[in-house]
């Protein structure tokens, strides 16, 4: 059973004259059905994921509204989505996963700016930036400056961000441009209220249905020559159109305060945080009221010129809070002062890092210095204090550590498929030599890390077995490309396994099949197990293949003639399997499905299965491993092949002998990798497979009970 968010459907529902509880992209998701959507699609994946899981979840209650929800298989299908909005009064939104999303649907996105849209189109980007991002380090403001698209980046109140969402749709109707909702980590997670208005059933929808297709229009296709009419259209009609929307509906919003020569602009997402920083100056209260006047930049693309300007005109300094590089506002908006010929003096990134997260420590030491400089009467001692205490305690917590800490890499979870899967790849390096390793994007990615260390290059999601082909011809030795069945669907189809049919390469591929896309939530995918097939399977090792839609039918129909299918927790089968495919003597694509069913999905499917079966009084049997700590070596070289966070080291209960020993602690879920490595690589026989038996049928409970008798006989009396 996959996650549920029954209480957030259910909150979908609210009408007017009720509040909502709950996180920001909650709220947006609330707020889009309350804009009248016609449909929503996306990609997941953090941190906007459960708004397209909600959605997929809601799909009911939606049927009943007439909206349309799609799971699409990857974010440029999800952009191709809002074509429909170009002719037709239909407003849509799509979400993806911040700039790695936006590269892969950046056609798409492209080709519907370019003719523009009727309906409303929203694009929800999880803008996952700065230093605890998952993803490079790029912004979404470029993608929107070059395919000229509103980009909306509203401050991290529910009720602002909701109000936000509507205007998007009503100002992407008005200028004919699709608008980009860009929510940072903190918009998606920040938890408050909003009051809430009826949903809206769009005009146009699945429950009302258009009778006839629009009439052909050449200027709505993004072809020569009509593309040079669209771009006219950007600079004359569409981007003007925008700013006096933005101007009408005062989108962004001034803060007055009394040292009105001075003045902060901001971006909407980052104006809390600067509040915050603020009132460690003493500038803000403990209400938000300011002292020096604040633009807050709910809108970042377009810019409303007139506003800049009358905002800047007549002050001493302004200090802009840009996050990210390069700096597009800040040249901008020096631009513009230039050509006005305003000579206030304008700060940024003289004052403020030029890349990672702006935090309220960042944000406030810039203030410092502007502070200093333009109100040399206010004393800074206090958020100085502040600021020098945060640095003393690093250095105070530097001291105390006699040596830096172990770094503590992400790793997989306890019992993951796809840990012995790297473990036997260690293995058959060993004995056929290191290979060149393309590795991809997803829960494999852990791989990279040690105790493996797998990984030379990670270039896109579903990309690895591309990215291999510019190496395959020059190495020696076959080379490995890795992809997980999410990244297989996303992109890895096409971009790897058909051209390199196609072009006849001879490379090994390696595909992780457990069943979702685990590394954005769990979500389902065309491979996934259907709940029948889960049902009837509650043994772990049983097979969960989907019969109808698996990887290795599609890989056969496609022409690939080296394909098999190995259980992940077989090491020594695995070691096998892949030491055949890099030293085979065929010439072509050779693929190795190595199959195991997510670790999380299993125990969410296990655990109630196992509480019902205690619950009537049924045998219930829990394997668990262990080490013999007179057996164990020392040597260690278990964990060096495992990783696993459950087998780790305690100390040796024997006196005479000084090393650790090896230990599998609690939170084992059995998986048996530990015994699987230790037959594999012949290993020390220190491991035990237990069974620890609930509701013991009379003649185990006759067997326990002898079997403990003979152990007191046995034991001598000096050990009692």
């Amino acid at each position: 059973m996959e996650v549920q968010f029954t209480q957030e459907v259910e909150r979908l529902r609210l009408g007017s004259g009720a509040t909502f509880h709950g996180e920001g992209i909650l709220a947006v998701t609330k707020a889009l059905l309350q804009s009248g959507v016609s449909y929503v699609g996306g990609y997941q994946g953090a941190p906007v994921s459960h708004l397209l899981d909600v959605m997929v979840q809601a799909r009911p209650y939606l049927d009943e509204l007439g909206v349309h929800v799609e799971a699409c298989s990857n974010e440029a299908s999800a952009a191709a989505m809002l074509g429909a909005s170009i002719h037709y009064p239909l407003r849509g939104a799509v979400t993806w996963k911040s700039i790695v999303g936006t590269n892969v649907a950046s056609d798409a996105l492209s080709n519907l700016a370019s003719p523009g849209v009727t309906g409303g189109a929203l694009i929800v980007v999880g803008e996952d930036y700065g230093e605890g991002a998952s993803v490079i380090q790029e912004r979404t403001h470029a993608f929107a400056l070059k395919s000229t698209m509103l980009l909306v980046d509203p401050r991290p109140d529910l009720a602002r961000m909701v109000e936000m969402v509507e205007h998007a749709f009503a100002m992407s109707e008005a200028s004919n441009m699709p608008a980009i909702l860009e929510l940072r980590i903190r918009a998606c997670h920040v938890r408050g209220n909003f009051e809430c208005k009826d949903n809206v059933a769009p005009k146009l929808s699945t429950r009302a249905l258009q009778e006839e297709p629009a009439a052909f229009d050449y200027m709505r296709l993004s072809h020569p020559p009509v593309t040079f009419s669209h771009e006219k259209l950007k600079s004359e009609q569409r981007i003007p159109a925008a700013r006096r929307y933005i101007a009408e509906h005062q989108l962004n919003e001034h803060w007055p305060g009394a040292h009105g020569d001075l003045g902060l602009i901001v971006q909407g997402g980052l104006a809390h945080g600067l509040v915050g920083a603020l009132q460690r100056l003493g500038l803000a209260d403990a209400f938000g009221d300011v002292d020096i006047p604040v633009l807050v930049l709910n809108v970042t693309y377009p810019l409303v010129p007139d506003e800049l300007a009358q905002f800047c005109a007549g002050k001493r300094a302004v200090l802009l809070f840009e996050e990210g590089q390069p700096e597009f506002i800040e040249q901008e908006l020096a631009t513009l002062l230039r050509r006005r010929d305003l000579q206030t003096p304008l700060h940024g990134k003289d004052l403020l890092p030029s890349g990672g997260e702006y935090s309220v420590e960042v944000m406030a030491r810039a203030l410092v210095q502007f502070v200093q400089r333009y109100l040399p009467g206010h004393s800074v001692a206090d958020a100085q204090a502040w600021l020098d205490g945060i640095g003393a305690r690093r250095e105070a917590a530097a001291k105390a550590l006699a040596a830096p800490l172990p770094p503590r890499p992400p790793s997989f979870c306890i019992g993951c498929p796809e840990r012995p899967v790297f473990a036997a790849l260690k293995l058959a390096q060993a004995e056929v030599g290191r290979v060149h390793i393309a590795a991809d994007i997803g829960c494999h990615s852990f791989g990279t890390f040690e105790p493996f260390g797998f990984g030379h290059s990670i270039l896109g999601y579903g990309m690895s077995l591309a990215s291999r082909a510019g190496v395959s011809p020059v190495m020696a030795r076959r080379t490995l490309a890795i992809v997980g069945d999410g990244g297989f669907w996303h992109n890895g189809l096409l971009t790897g396994v058909q051209s390199a049919l196609f072009n006849g390469d001879d490379a090994v591929l390696l595909i992780f099949k457990n069943g979702y896309t685990s590394a954005t939530g769990t979500q389902e995918i065309i491979s996934t197990p259907s709940e029948e097939t889960k049902a009837a399977a509650p043994d772990p090792r049983a097979s969960l293949v989907d019969k109808n839609t698996t990887i290795e039918r599609t890989l056969g129909g496609l022409g690939v003639k080296w394909l098999r299918t190995v259980y992940t927790y077989e090491v020594e089968t695995m070691r096998r399997t892949l030491t055949e495919a890099l030293t085979s003597d065929f010439n072509g694509l050779k693929v190795i499905v190595a199959e195991g069913e997510c670790q999380l999905e299993r125990q969410r499917r296990l655990r109630p299965w196992i509480a019902s079966l205690l619950q009537r009084g049924k045998r219930v049997v829990r394997v668990k491993y262990g080490v013999d700590e007179d057996v164990c070596n020392g040597d260690h070289a278990c964990i060096r092949l495992s990783g696993c966070p459950t087998l780790t080291l305690k100390d040796n209960p024997d006196p005479l002998r000084v090393d650790p020993v090896a230990t599998v602690i609690d939170g084992c879920v059995g998986c048996g990798l530990c015994g699987a490595n230790a037959h594999a690589a012949t290993l020390c026989p220190s491991f035990y497979r237990a069974e620890v038996v609930t509701n013991p049928r009379w003649h185990e409970r006759a067997a326990a009970g002898w079997r403990g008798a003979m152990r007191r006989l046995l034991t001598p009396a000096s050990a009692s």
